[in-house]
């Protein structure tokens, strides 16, 4: 599968395409990286060096992969955080361009938006763009919890409540709904859950917590996830792929010490999952 990927690029570590690419590559999946910022490391580090690319720029890049005529066999474009609502945009034109000649094609959109002790930390107006106009062109969009209760317009505490607000993002447009870091009344403390839902039903994982939270976990996350859909997995079984690969990713990172993500070191784990997570239907 071919698959446009229009994400942030990181040197030192991983975060953006530098979190997506290779789990997406070592997937089998060919990937065109787009890049919307160029940075020495995530912004997680309290101070970085780099350009915020010029949307402007950004299109180039896009109409330039487009002239190659890459766009009639491209299979998804992927999306993570968008630093500006001109970036937003781009990437909107850029999944407008595929689909006009691959209808087939699906957009697979990572709402970046905030989080649950941090609140919103993006530029203001990126909320609002994601909830009105993003997140309802996607095809797959992959909020965390508190990214989840946004789009949903109110707080979820029990998963009746979270899977009632997924169906109401379900509605705006998205079929597929992946929801990460998910904490409801029913969540032991010492625990993270994972829920997707489709029109096949809703399945859930469960993880235990572990003691680090490294930058671009989502982004491998998202991209982990596109990959197994798109090689025509069942929802149940690309939630557990992607829950057992991305969790042995940050176990490695922990056991290590290290606070990047272990991507490389980790790849055959997520190449081939242990398995250790098995989906349990919910609805």
């Amino acid at each position: 599968m071919r698959i446009l990927s229009i994400q942030s690029h990181v040197a030192y570590g991983h975060a953006g395409n530098s979190a997506a690419v290779f789990p997406l590559q070592r997937l089998g999946h060919e990937v065109w990286p787009v890049h919307t910022v160029i940075f020495s490391n995530h912004t997680g580090y309290g101070a970085w060096r780099g350009p915020l690319l010029p949307a402007a720029d950004v299109a180039e890049v896009v109409l330039g992969i487009e002239d190659r005529g890459a766009f009639a066999s491209c299979d998804a474009v992927l999306s993570g955080y968008q630093g500006g609502a001109d970036i937003g945009a781009v990437v909107l034109d850029a999944v407008a361009r595929v689909k006009r000649q691959q209808p087939g094609a699906v957009y697979c959109c990572d709402p970046v938006m905030g989080d649950v002790g941090r609140g919103m930390f993006v530029q203001p107006g990126i909320p609002e763009l994601m909830r009105e106009r993003v997140v309802p062109a996607a095809d797959i969009v992959t909020p965390n919890h508190f990214e989840l209760d946004y789009l949903a317009g109110g707080a979820t505490r029990t998963l009746p409540e979270l899977l009632a607000a997924v169906d109401a993002v379900r509605a705006t447009g998205p079929a597929v709904v992946l929801v990460t870091s998910v904490v409801t009344d029913d969540t032991p403390a010492e625990a993270l859950d994972l829920v997707a839902v489709s029109a096949e039903g809703a399945w859930r994982t469960r993880t235990p917590r572990l003691p680090i939270g490294p930058n671009g976990t989502g982004d491998v996350t998202a991209a982990v996830f596109l990959a197994h859909l798109l090689d025509g997995r069942p929802l149940g079984d690309a939630l557990a792929r992607t829950t057992s690969a991305v969790f042995a990713v940050v176990e490695s990172t922990a056991a290590a010490g290290e606070r990047e993500l272990r991507i490389v070191q980790a790849q055959d784990r997520l190449a081939h999952p242990p398995m250790e997570f098995t989906p349990e239907r919910v609805a």
